[in-house]
C-alpha cells in the first residue's frame, strides 16, 4: 500500500489572496489603536491562538484572542506593536519576520468595550514554535487550519457579559469559544481560503 500523499499547504494560497486585497483603513486620531498578530504556521497549516487570563477590569478576559494589545509610545508603528505585544505574551519574536499582510481594522461593536481600534497583522513562520506565556495569558496554542474550516464549527452562540446577553457567532473549539472581535478578524481570513 502506498504512502498517503503529502497535504498540500493552504498557506502560500491565502498569501496570494491577501496580496490581492486591500484592507479597510480607519485609524480614528480620537481612538487609542492597539493591533494584533494573526500568526500562520506549516507543518501542519496551523494559526496561533491565545486565551487572556482573567483579569479584574480586563473588558476581554478569559477570552479567546490572538496576541496583541494597545500601541505604546515606544512602539515604532502598529506592527511594532504586534510584534512588542506577541513577544510579551507568547514569546515568539517576530522581529526579523515581516508583515505578510494586513487585515481591516476593527472597533468593537458594544458600547461596554472601549472605544479602541485595532489592527491586525499577519505573519508566516517557516513552522510552529514553542510558546511560553507570560501572566496575561492563560494558555496559548496552534489551532490547524482545517480544525477551523470544519462544517458547523462556526455557529450562533449567546453569552452574558456584563450583565448584557451577547447573541452572536462563534467558533465552537475544544478549548472554548472564539467570538466578537477576534471572529470578525478570523472568518474572513478563512473566507479567503473557500
Amino acid at each position: 500500500m502506498a504512502d498517503p500523499a503529502p497535504a498540500v499547504s493552504r498557506i502560500p494560497r491565502l498569501i496570494e489572496r491577501l496580496a490581492a486585497r486591500i484592507p479597510k483603513e480607519e485609524l480614528l486620531l480620537d481612538r487609542p489603536k492597539a493591533a494584533v498578530a494573526v500568526i500562520l504556521a506549516p507543518d501542519p497549516d496551523s494559526i496561533l491562538l491565545i486565551r487572556r487570563a482573567e483579569r479584574e477590569g480586563d473588558r476581554w478576559s478569559g477570552q479567546i484572542a490572538f496576541p496583541g494589545g494597545r500601541w505604546s509610545p515606544g512602539d515604532a508603528d502598529l506592527a511594532d506593536t504586534a510584534r512588542r505585544e506577541t513577544r510579551e505574551e507568547v514569546g515568539v519574536d517576530l522581529a526579523g519576520v515581516p508583515v505578510t499582510a494586513i487585515l481591516d481594522d476593527l472597533a468593537p461593536r458594544t458600547p461596554v468595550l472601549p472605544p479602541i481600534l485595532v489592527r491586525p497583522f499577519v505573519f508566516v513562520l517557516t513552522r510552529p514554535v514553542v510558546l511560553l506565556t507570560n501572566p496575561e495569558v492563560d494558555a496559548a496554542w496552534w489551532v490547524e487550519l482545517d480544525t477551523l474550516l470544519e462544517p458547523d464549527l462556526l455557529r450562533p452562540m449567546e453569552y452574558e457579559r456584563y450583565g448584557t446577553l451577547v447573541r452572536s457567532s462563534g467558533y465552537h473549539l475544544e478549548h472554548g469559544i472564539l467570538w466578537g472581535m477576534t471572529e470578525r478578524i478570523l472568518t474572513p481570513l478563512l473566507d479567503l481560503l473557500g
